[in-house]
């Protein structure tokens, strides 16, 4: 989905090389979840000739909001402090995103 948001409209084949490069995907595993994203109607095409013209039919942001809140809910049971709890414990956060979390939470007051 990062490719086609930072590229739309993007061709199918554009799609594939680029998650190709560095990756072990195959091109019809591609295709496949390019298909996929289709019937979700998370994406749209057009079809220019023999080739397939994709774009985007959610924002980024929406998506990231909505994948973001799926996952606190299913793994955390929708609470935030716990959340942060675990990165901080886990030494993911750090001491930059700290001041920057801490900078966030008083402009929020």
């Amino acid at each position: 989905m990062k490719i086609i948001w930072a590229e739309s409209p993007i061709l199918a084949r554009e799609v594939v090389s680029r998650l190709s490069t560095g990756r072990e995907w195959h091109p019809k595993t591609i295709r496949t979840l390019l298909a996929r994203l289709v019937k979700k109607g998370v994406i749209n095409f057009q079809q220019q000739g023999r080739s397939y013209l994709y774009r985007p039919l959610l924002k980024e942001a929406d998506c990231v909001r909505a994948e973001s809140q799926s996952f606190l809910d299913r793994v955390f049971d929708g609470a935030v402090i716990p959340m942060l709890a675990h990165f901080l414990e886990d030494g993911r956060i750090s001491d930059s995103e700290r001041r920057e979390l801490r900078l966030l939470l008083d402009e929020k007051e």
